[in-house]
């Protein structure tokens, strides 16, 4: 991952170019870095007291399965809408095809994609770009004749992203800077999983590695990393629902912000997926509203 010391003002990004965000330093912990930037701080304390709040309701005591259930089918509602499928909850519900091409395909794919990610977390830790390989052959629903199917893109090899207009790294830029961040992420960090978790989504979006889908794997890293933190452990809080509640344009031009490098667009991201944060917590909040009104 091209990366720049600490001492260099290394956020500060090139129009027309898509930038690493992610200030290296052997000493220093690169991700918690990003976690100093201004404004963060008051955004991590903010999800983390959302987060906590959904986990102490009543209704999670006795009945968590059918929240996370309920959670990863509005996530996965969520993530197709931002690739370009924004269909009903309850049609997606209905639906048992999602074979056929176009916006079938993709809300299919995103379903998969949300099942599969609970399964990855113990790889996660050992392996992320196992793990963003797998969901990649999980997006495109297996292998078929197609070699392209999980694996990164090489040299000269299109990628098919409708909602991002942003820069292509280079296939060798991208290698690079996707082994960096595994490296990173295999290494540790003291950074907040709210940190984490906005990069990942952020690189895997700025690097865009895959031919296709890489917005919605990128949005499914994003889920692992929170769960798999321990802020989310129960896969309750679907951060794709707030990323589709807050509109594409305003996802576009956050990932602008990020990609710029600037201090002001790295904390303005990780304040977005904050924000979606807290807006999937609002959505599961309702669902334990719901039963309980039920069970009365």
């Amino acid at each position: 991952m091209s990366a720049v010391s600490e001492e260099d003002h290394s956020f500060e990004g090139c129009q027309g170019e898509v930038r690493s965000v992610l200030p290296m330093s052997t000493t220093a912990d690169p991700l918690a870095v990003l976690g100093s930037l201004p404004g963060v701080a008051d955004s991590v304390d903010s999800v983390r007291k959302a987060v906590d709040r959904v986990y102490g309701h009543r209704v999670m005591r006795r009945r968590s399965n059918e929240i996370t259930s309920e959670a990863a089918l509005r996530g996965a509602r969520g993530s197709a809408a931002l690739s370009g499928a924004d269909w009903a909850l309850e049609e997606v519900r209905r639906r048992t095809d999602f074979g056929g091409e176009g916006e079938p395909r993709t809300v299919g794919a995103a379903l998969r994609l949300t099942a599969e990610a609970g399964q990855l977390l113990s790889v996660w830790r050992q392996s992320p770009l196992r793990v963003l390989a797998r969901l990649h052959l999980v997006a495109a629903g297996g292998g078929g004749a197609d070699d392209a199917i999980g694996r990164p893109r090489l040299a000269g090899e299109t990628v098919d992203e409708p909602l991002l207009r942003l820069p292509l790294p280079d296939a060798d830029e991208m290698s690079g800077r996707l082994e960096g961040l595994a490296g990173l992420l295999l290494a540790g960090s003291q950074a907040p999983a709210l940190v984490t978790a906005a990069v990942v989504h952020g690189e895997l979006l700025a690097l865009r590695p895959f031919g296709s889908y890489n917005g919605l794997v990128a949005r499914a890293a994003e889920r692992i990393v929170l769960v798999g933190s321990g802020l989310d452990p129960k896969s309750i809080c679907p951060a794709e629902v707030g990323h589709a509640e807050l509109g594409s344009q305003a996802y576009v031009a956050a990932l602008e912000g990020y990609t710029s490098g600037t201090p002001d667009g790295v904390a303005a991201w990780i304040a977005h997926c904050g924000r979606a944060v807290e807006l999937g917590v609002r959505e599961s909040t309702a669902v334990c509203e719901a039963l309980q009104r039920g069970a009365a």
